[in-house]
């Protein structure tokens, strides 16, 4: 067997971590929105059409913060067309999925159901075929107390109380040439700005994101965060990150590395908002929003339904097996070492979508296999991402070179007096002998390890959680190796995520 070793010290830390690293994302697309979250008339549904069994899950999942409309949803949608008596709220081409939008849930029906699960808004804006004064109006209409047009039309709508959207991104992907209301650098920088400073004289208590690179593959990339950025630097607070690491049949050991590749590109897009604030000689330090991220297998499912304008056509329906949940498990200890500059996260989508929870239209909701390591990071990872000294194996991959079998966060909660360390195995053979020094964290007692793989040799498609077997791939505790107060020793299994939970002999502060 082979063997690792990990050393934490409480002196030693990346960041406090905030809770919004756990958010996610619900879209007009495909399934997501309708026969996701909403169905009225489903035997769970809600007298708002919200499916309770889904609520349920969310609620479990442990999700802070939702982003919504979009995506490239947004970037042709008119927010007025999501509000107001259903009836009455006309049908759309989506232009962006080929999709027939109903409208039946909008800006309203978010925030309710927001509220329901337990999580915070987060709202993005039409700067594509859009501009200053339907963010402006949209603003108005959701965070104005009453006594002009669009905050009395909202208390019309039977809102009184206003909604209360503290974040909200200006605009989506706008780099991208698929993107409807495609802008060079230089055009979005300067309307994000102009947004963002019409948008604070309304409401100065607002987070503002603005659109960094679609991902790192964009041949603009990172030119176009430093232009953005050179433009609209003092007027947002956060600067957005998106990416998808799609799975190689024939190179899983990549795929396994893929936390390496977000370890760059948080590194890289830190590095350049640090250049534009050198540049501006200016005070602030400009945090990012890794607003969607997730595994994806585009190339199976791009062209399905596209073919017919339909209502909630069955888009990018991924079913995950436990490769790609020990991946989203290594990818959120990314956004774990770099919680001192990632403050929110948003991982794409919430439901049906290459999301943690699958539903049948009129039948049942489960959870995919990646749904366990979101829930783990959103339930324990608290206080404080502690820098993690490992010594272990490695192993060589001719695109990417050496790569640590291991791939390891950890959490400090002074307040409750808990460390939490998360292992994700990538090795599919190999069982690792993982001995933890925390003796410089504190007087600690070992509390449960908790442990997602399979049973048998990794054949992809296989672990996987399906409605006829949604408990085929759910965590499981196994003891201690040794469970000694200051030295523990715990075995990790091959291709697995672990969640090892230490408390303080103290008890919480």
């Amino acid at each position: 067997m082979r063997k690792a070793r990990i050393t934490l010290d409480a002196s030693f830390v990346h960041g406090d971590i905030d809770p919004r690293l756990s958010g996610s994302f619900v879209e007009h697309l495909g399934r997501c929105v309708y026969g996701g979250i909403f169905e009225p008339g489903h035997p769970e549904a809600d007298q708002s059409g919200f499916r309770r069994d889904v609520l349920d899950l969310v609620r479990d999942l442990g999700v802070p913060i939702v982003r919504y409309p979009g995506g490239n949803f947004v970037s042709s949608y008119r927010w007025e067309d999501g509000v107001g008596p259903i009836a009455e709220r006309p049908v759309r081409l989506d232009l962006s999925w080929h999709s027939i939008e109903t409208n039946a849930f909008g800006l309203g029906e978010f925030v309710e159901w927001c509220r329901v699960a337990g999580a915070e808004p987060m709202v993005a804006i039409n700067l594509g075929t859009r501009g200053v004064d339907a963010a402006c109006e949209l603003l108005e209409y959701a965070n104005f107390s009453k006594g002009t047009k669009w905050s009395d039309l909202r208390v019309e709508h039977r809102a009184a109380e206003p909604y209360d959207v503290r974040v909200w991104c200006l605009g989506n992907e706008l780099d991208g040439r698929w993107q409807i209301g495609h802008k060079t650098a230089e055009e979005y920088g300067r309307l994000a700005a102009e947004t963002a400073r019409a948008m604070r004289r309304i409401d100065s208590n607002l987070e503002l994101v603005a659109c960094g690179s679609s991902g790192s593959w964009m041949p603009t990339y990172p030119d176009w965060e430093a232009t953005v950025l050179d433009l609209c630097y003092d007027d947002v607070d956060f600067l957005s990150l998106h990416s998808y690491f799609e799975p190689n049949p024939e190179d899983v050991g990549s795929f396994l590395a893929s936390a390496l590749k977000m370890d760059e590109f948080i590194e890289a897009v830190v590095g350049t908002c640090d250049f534009a604030r050198a540049r501006k000689r200016s005070k602030k330090v400009m945090n990012l929003a890794f607003d969607e991220w997730n595994v994806w297998y585009p190339k199976e499912r791009w062209t399905e339904g596209h073919e017919t304008w339909r209502v909630a056509p069955h888009l990018f329906e991924d079913t995950y097996d436990i490769a790609d949940a020990v991946v989203v498990g290594s990818l959120l200890n990314s956004l774990l070492r770099h919680a001192d500059r990632v403050r929110i996260a948003c991982v794409a989508q919430l439901v049906n979508v290459i999301a943690p929870i699958h539903t049948r239209d009129g039948g049942g909701a489960w959870r995919e296999t990646t749904y366990y390591p979101m829930r783990d990071v959103a339930h324990f990872a608290k206080g404080q991402s502690l820098v993690v000294h490992l010594e272990g194996p490695e192993y060589d991959n001719p695109g990417l070179g050496s790569i640590p079998v291991l791939d390891v966060a950890a959490s400090s909660d002074v307040e409750s007096g808990a460390l939490t360390i998360f292992v994700a195995n990538r090795s599919l053979e190999d069982s690792v002998d993982l001995e933890l020094d925390v003796r410089g964290v504190g007087e600690l007692v070992p509390v449960e390890h908790s442990v997602l793989a399979d049973s048998g040799p990794y054949v992809a498609g296989v672990a996987v959680n399906t409605e006829e077997q949604p408990g085929r791939v759910t965590p499981r505790s196994v003891p201690f190796e040794r469970e000694g107060v200051q030295d523990s020793r715990v075995v990790i299994a091959p291709l697995s995520w672990n969640v090892i939970r230490f408390v303080s002999k103290l008890g919480p502060r």
